[in-house]
């Protein structure tokens, strides 16, 4: 593995992780949105990661002369939780309160959100930590060859 390989590596997982964080920070500023553009409750969005250029197993199995090499991490998708259902609350004051008095509010957990948000969170700093010793261990074999 060659050194700007292993920054690429830790840079796009960086990167990834941050765009999960904005995610998550969309899914909690959205919790009490009853109302959106197309009139029903906001729904939680997912982050989900794939390794970038992915080599089938057969394929490492066969070479097995050549070094198998990562390639880091991407975005693949972000989808709705199609899963988990909204919340139902009595509220027959809310304007968007149904014929029975109940709102729906969205499917967005503060407790999942803040656990997914410590989880991104401690990703970026290992990754973070991964790339600042790349980086140290690259300055170091420069002093070496002074």
């Amino acid at each position: 593995m060659s050194l700007f390989q292993s920054f690429d590596i830790n840079t796009s997982a960086l990167t990834a992780q941050r765009f999960r964080m904005d995610v998550i920070s969309e899914n909690v500023a959205n919790v009490t949105t009853t109302r959106t553009e197309d009139g029903t409750p906001y729904t939680r969005k997912i982050v989900t990661f794939r390794e970038k250029k992915v080599t089938p197993f057969s394929k490492v199995l066969s070479n097995t002369q050549e070094a198998y090499l990562g390639n880091g991490v991407k975005v693949s998708k972000v989808s709705e939780d199609t899963e988990s259902e909204y919340v139902m609350k009595y509220d027959p004051s809310h304007p968007d309160a149904d014929e029975n008095g109940y709102v729906s509010y969205p499917n967005v957990n503060i407790i999942t959100e803040m656990t997914n948000m410590i989880d991104a969170s401690r990703s970026y700093e290992a990754n973070l930590t991964a790339f600042e010793t790349s980086k140290a261990i690259a300055l170091k074999g420069l002093e070496l060859g002074k």
